[in-house]
């Protein structure tokens, strides 16, 4: 009897112990490098938003953090390659808008949204709607007062179709009821020079990068797309302030991973991200680019995430964009 209880015993250990080994590798983690894929090229906000965390990150880990930009398709092919990834927490995303916006645009892309899972939301930037000085045009609702007075005649810039940029600006459309023509250029600072010269009457644009132009006189700043004002811009409304109720655009950047991320993974990563986020210099550094720092775990995440799909899917089918 005894015997037949020892030989039972051990093999519920022996078939337990892939389970017992899988997560004592879980809490042990990590024990090598892990990599962030940035879906960016070096330079722009989002990578350098990866750059300010990861060496951050990495000392609360106790592991180097590698960056790996893998641009193109407008992010997608950053996230594909994440979606690929093993789901053991040393495969990363740098997320951001397109996590959002490409689901609601495409109805083909290069993984599936549920391959991949949020970790934490650590900052937003306002997107700000700019005109020039010269146009006379100093509040939105004289915008709109224009626009509506010249069906089709005025027009936008963006920095290409199915951006933030563009959908922020036919969300304004889809809620103020004015036709304005969309003009696509190769990139914001290529729309911002089109806005500059009176090529075109307007463009939502990341508040970072116009931030300059707008201190500096060369463009004026109607509102911001956040639901507070910006701490950059404290004299300028926001679009809801402006009279575009419930409006809310901001650009953001996180941390996701692949789908199936072990439990006890997930809870130490998102803890020491939380960490990270709340440093002061951190912080204070965000705030230097012109960002808003905005801890949110990955719960409230994945609830932000879900209605921001839902809101571009909305404006997708008002202005008929497609980009498949």
């Amino acid at each position: 009897m005894q015997r037949r209880n020892w030989i039972a015993a051990a093999a519920v250990c022996l078939a337990a112990s892939p389970f017992m080994a899988s997560t004592a590798s879980a809490q042990a983690w990590p024990t090598r490098p892990i990599k962030l894929v940035v879906p960016f090229p070096p330079g722009g906000l989002i990578d350098n938003m990866a750059r300010l965390v990861a060496p951050k990150l990495a000392l609360e880990l106790g592991q180097s953090i590698v960056i790996d930009n893998k641009p193109g398709a407008g992010g997608n092919l950053g996230a594909a390659e994440a979606a690929r990834a093993a789901a053991d927490g040393y495969t990363l995303l740098m997320a951001s808008p397109p996590l959002t916006i490409s689901p609601a645009l495409y109805s083909k892309l290069p993984y599936k949204p549920e391959q991949i899972v949020p970790v934490a939301l650590l900052g937003r930037v306002p997107n700000v709607l700019v005109v020039n000085p010269a146009s006379g045009i100093n509040t939105v609702a004289e915008l709109t007062a224009l626009a509506k007075s010249k069906p089709g005649q005025l027009n936008y810039a963006s920095n290409g179709q199915g951006t933030s940029l563009h959908l922020s600006a036919e969300l304004y459309k889809s809620q103020s009821g004015a036709f304005v023509t969309h003009i696509p250029y190769r990139g914001a600072a290529a729309g911002l020079t089109g806005l500059m010269a009176g090529e075109v009457n307007m463009m939502f644009d990341n508040l970072p990068s116009a931030l300059g132009l707008i201190n500096g006189g060369k463009l004026k700043a109607l509102a911001v797309t956040t639901p507070q004002r910006s701490s950059a811009l404290p004299h300028v409304p926001t679009m809801e302030e402006a009279g575009m109720k419930g409006y809310q655009v901001f650009a953001w950047f996180g941390v996701a991973a692949p789908a199936g991320l072990p439990a006890p993974v997930a809870q130490k990563l998102e803890q020491a991200l939380e960490r990270v986020a709340k440093q002061p210099e951190v912080q204070a550094a965000m705030q230097k680019a012109g960002a808003e720092p905005t801890w949110v775990n990955a719960q409230g995440m994945a609830s932000f995430m879900q209605a921001d799909t839902a809101q571009w899917k909305k404006v997708a089918s008002f202005a008929k964009i497609t980009l498949d």
